[in-house]
């Protein structure tokens, strides 16, 4: 299995710290306000990574935080007069609303940065012991960033390049020993939340929180750690810088960023009035939509968002959900058969498919064409399924489920129940069409389509979908 490694700037075979097991880190959303499609991107995208670890046998811990203190949260809090704990609260629990919609398997652990204060303080208490921070007079805390010899190996960047206050890094105050440095530990400001430490009372810098709750969790080094490519630089590379400098072990082995979603070509932006939330799309596509919407690509592709890809991908996944219905249509309407040799070939070609998923996958989760590869069995399915035996049917059903778990497709059977009336129409329909009265058939599948029920006659049957 290989895997593109933002630190080596190349694909890499995977070989986990610890035989059979996976440590993930994903940078979760500060949560101040309900997650828009971007922050969506990841969360489906290494959550298909942790599927496809567990679905090689893998034990797989997965760790995603929700950074539940920060300047917006704040400032959320005062303008709706409440505390920041109460939004963070509230938009933790709107986030997790989404995440099941969109089909995202919680975490093994969803630690929030205000828990783990006491870990902050410790780990910035070392980087002072061993000379990598130090105390300014107000009692912020920075990292010394020249301290750290390896600044810039993961962004790729030259430290002198970053010399005179560099925007990407420069924290303003006047106190720093150099404009490179970084806030690890800040005084508190009137109104907002604090913690006392031993330096003042304050709160953590942003790079410090997802060093600690990595550690807390997963231990000094991991094997995977994630996340939107914005957070290259300056996030993750001050993070390597803060947690190398103190555990003095390799952080993480393998880097993995998702590239940006744009807008109809643009970059998503309130002023630009392009600017979406998760809910909003949920208003007017199923969100399972939209997570096959971001499968289409592949993650390291910028990926562009319309109404019209979305109606595509609508159409795509419908057509995946129409030949999982049909193999159950068929096996509740065909009589139980011995497999026949020929079914047997035809079982054996439809694994060639898992194959190819597999493949896929396997370079560096290629979810693109993993997806290309199930289309490929749908039709070779619909191509097949006619004279099936039940028995076969349920092999190719199989196979069909499998690869769609590991995607996070549902294709699972919806029961939903026709009220008397539709049925009553559908059975006399029946009897007309039997009757040879097709004028009187013709009228009834009318009046069943206005009202939502379109009938499909096959040789298993009559089928129905709503639309």
């Amino acid at each position: 299995m290989k895997i593109y490694n933002t630190l080596s700037r190349k694909k890499e075979e995977f070989v986990p710290i610890e035989d059979g097991k996976v440590s993930m880190y994903v940078c979760g959303p500060t949560v101040y306000n309900l997650i828009h499609i971007g922050n969506a991107r990841p969360m489906i995208v290494f959550d298909v990574v942790r599927r496809y670890f567990e679905y090689k046998g893998y034990e797989v811990r997965y760790v995603s935080n929700f950074t539940d203190v920060d300047d917006k949260i704040i400032a959320k809090a005062k303008e709706e007069g409440i505390t920041a704990g109460e939004v963070a609260s509230r938009y933790i629990d709107e986030c997790k609303k989404d995440m099941e919609g969109l089909g995202v398997s919680p975490a093994t652990v969803h630690p929030k940065a205000t828990e783990e204060i006491g870990g902050m303080i410790d780990m910035i208490s070392t980087l002072i012991e061993k000379g990598h921070a130090y105390k300014a007079q107000d009692g912020t805390v920075y990292f010394k960033t020249r301290s750290f010899d390896d600044y810039g190996k993961l962004s790729h960047k030259n430290i002198e390049d970053l010399e005179g206050g560099h925007r990407d890094i420069n924290v303003t105050g006047e106190q720093k020993e150099d404009p490179l440095d970084f806030v690890l530990w800040k005084p508190k400001k009137e109104g907002e939340p604090y913690w006392e430490s031993p330096w003042c009372d304050g709160r953590p810098g942003w790079h410090i929180e997802c060093s600690v709750m990595s550690k807390a969790y997963l231990g000094d080094s991991i094997d995977i750690h994630a996340g939107g490519e914005d957070l290259i630089f300056p996030h993750h590379e001050n993070e390597i810088a803060q947690s190398e400098a103190a555990n003095g072990v390799p952080f993480a082995n393998y880097w993995m960023h998702n590239a940006f979603l744009n807008i109809d070509h643009k970059k998503m932006s309130k002023s630009l009035g392009n600017f979406f939330t998760v809910r909003d799309i949920s208003e007017r596509f199923d969100l399972s939509v939209l997570r096959f919407f971001m499968l289409s690509a592949h993650y390291r592709s910028p990926l562009n968002f319309s109404d019209e890809l979305m109606e595509s991908a609508k159409n795509g996944l419908e057509r995946i959900q129409t030949c999982a219905d049909k193999c159950r249509f068929v096996l509740n309407n065909s009589s139980e058969k011995p497999l026949a040799d020929e079914e047997k070939k035809l079982l054996g070609e439809a694994e060639s498919f898992v194959k190819k998923f597999e493949l896929a996958m396997e370079d560096d989760f290629n979810t693109a064409d993993a997806i290309a590869a199930i289309f490929e069995l749908v039709r070779f399915i619909n191509q097949n399924i006619s004279e099936a035996s039940s028995e076969c049917v349920k092999g190719y059903l199989d196979i069909l489920e499998k690869l769609c778990k590991v995607m996070g497709i549902d294709i699972s059977e919806k029961t939903e129940i026709l009220d008397k009336e539709i049925e009553e129409l559908i059975n006399l329909r029946q009897q007309a069409r039997q009757s040879k009265d097709f004028k009187r058939a013709d009228e009834i599948r009318d009046e069943l389509l206005a009202k939502g029920i379109a009938l499909k006659d096959t040789r298993e049957g009559v089928q129905w979908t709503r639309i």
